[in-house]
């Protein structure tokens, strides 16, 4: 029987079924396909394309639904089911934060020449922000973009790039006054196929169905028309999407979680020991009975602050308190998750491992929990207040 919803309507619903099927008939049967490969076809992201789950958020003038938020909720949570974490993070990292700021601040013209093939799956975008030296301090990045008559000069280096391999463009921040600090900081848009630009494959514990790349810039030329928005806004930018950045990976984690949980319950109901399931051990049931508690009371929170997302709210305590309890929720879950299975959940041939893998960059990327906790701090305790960048 289906429950009420303050969120989610009929036409939610049907959507969650569509992309339910999409996933369970064109992704998961590839599963092993992929992560052995350790990449994703591009041809899936035509088909994503194709139906409409790349551009949801974005304007119909580019391809784009221009569908309420709950929609991404909708694909997030029912992505994050296919359970490659590798998978997830590619096709999150394209929609949702590589080509964001390009839909927010981006002229027109950018928008052409990259939002809307990024929308239709013909081109694969990519958010270059980290560094060998620098990762969540990003006022102190050393890339710089010098101006030359009607190009950037761009050099430097950036690492842990999702779809940076394969990728087709990044989203490049960059320091355009080195001296500026915090607010020297740019975004340009770089077609990663340009002369003087060097891509190296990274090998990752985990994620092993999405690419990841140290990007080496060596005086690559890129238009000034490939900067997004206004010069040296680009750090200020960053950190409004960031938010929505996090709230993306703490519903993904969610489901993650709640998928690992359903893996473990089918385990439960057919493994026996001393003559009966072992789900009728009353260790283990108590030990469910936590993970399902958890799970349920961080989604609601989720839920709740994704609301105050629709509403304009400036949500940068909520989106950082979901992202450093969900990631570090969604690890102890499918720790002991994987504890139910014995041997067996020490074994590839099990999601429960790859999901044990994958769930231990959740606490990293995107800002790490000591971050979260910091952001966090300085809002509660020395009231710290965020303003919207983009406007």
């Amino acid at each position: 029987m289906k429950r009420p919803s303050l969120y989610f309507t009929d036409d939610h619903d049907l959507f969650r079924q569509s992309v339910r099927q999409f996933i369970e008939k064109e992704v998961v049967p590839h599963t092993e396909a992929w992560e052995t490969a350790r990449r994703i076809p591009l041809s899936v992201f035509g088909r994503m394309g194709e139906l409409g789950f790349l551009g949801l958020p974005y304007a119909e003038a580019y391809g784009g639904s221009g569908a309420d938020f709950w929609f991404s909720v909708v694909f997030l949570e029912e992505l994050a089911r296919c359970g490659m974490g590798g998978f997830v993070t590619a096709v999150s990292v394209h929609e949702y934060m590589a080509i964001n700021h390009i839909a927010k601040a981006g002229s027109d013209d950018l928008k052409a020449r990259y939002l809307a093939p990024a929308i239709a799956g013909q081109k694969v975008a990519a958010l270059a922000i980290s560094e060998p030296d620098t990762g969540s301090d990003v006022s102190s990045i050393r890339s710089t973009a010098i101006k030359d008559g009607d190009h950037y000069i761009i050099n430097g280096a950036k690492t842990f790039i999702s779809n940076g391999t394969y990728g087709d463009f990044v989203t490049l921040t960059v320091k355009t006054r080195p001296e500026g600090g915090a607010n020297g900081v740019s975004l340009i848009v770089v077609d990663l196929d340009s002369p003087g630009i060097t891509r190296t494959k990274l090998n990752k514990m985990g994620w092993h169905s999405s690419d990841t790349a140290e990007i080496r810039f060596d005086d690559v030329r890129v238009p000034v028309e490939n900067l997004i928005g206004v010069e040296n806004s680009g750090f200020y930018y960053l950190m409004e999407s960031l938010q929505l950045e996090r709230l993306v990976a703490a519903i993904m984690a969610v489901s993650g979680a709640e998928v690992a949980l359903d893996w473990t319950l089918d385990y439960l109901n057919e493994r026996e020991a001393f003559g009966k399931k072992i789900g009728k051990f009353q260790a283990i049931r108590h030990k469910i009975a936590d993970v399902a508690t958890e799970i349920e009371m961080a989604k609601q929170f989720v839920h709740h602050t994704c609301w105050l997302f629709t509403q304009g709210e400036v949500v940068v305590k909520e989106c950082s308190m979901a992202k450093l309890y969900t990631s570090e929720m969604q690890k102890r879950v499918i720790d002991t998750c994987l504890q139910f299975f014995g041997g067996y959940g020490f074994m590839e041939d099990y999601p429960i491992c790859r999901a044990y893998r994958d769930a231990r960059a959740g606490t990293i990327a995107g800002g790490t929990s000591e971050i979260m906790r910091e952001i966090i701090a300085k809002i509660v305790v020395d009231a710290v207040a965020y303003k919207p960048a983009y406007a």
